[in-house]
């Protein structure tokens, strides 16, 4: 049971890598202008901002 269990966890861990890299690897900040970011959903507005923060804390992106 517990190899079971151990196998899935880390299957589940592997489809969090690409080829390519890790999140530094592969991403960048997301910067709109402001008419942009005027016509977007709230729930885009924060999708953004976790994107952005995630970068900074992550990547050490800057504003």
């Amino acid at each position: 049971m517990v190899k079971g269990l151990t196998l899935a966890l880390l299957i589940a861990l592997a489809g969090c890598t690409t080829d390519k890299g890790g999140f530094c690897a592969v991403s960048s900040p997301i910067r709109l202008s402001a008419a942009a970011v005027a016509a977007l959903s709230d729930a885009e507005v924060r999708a953004i901002l976790a994107h952005n923060r995630k970068g900074a804390a992550l990547c050490g992106w800057r504003p």
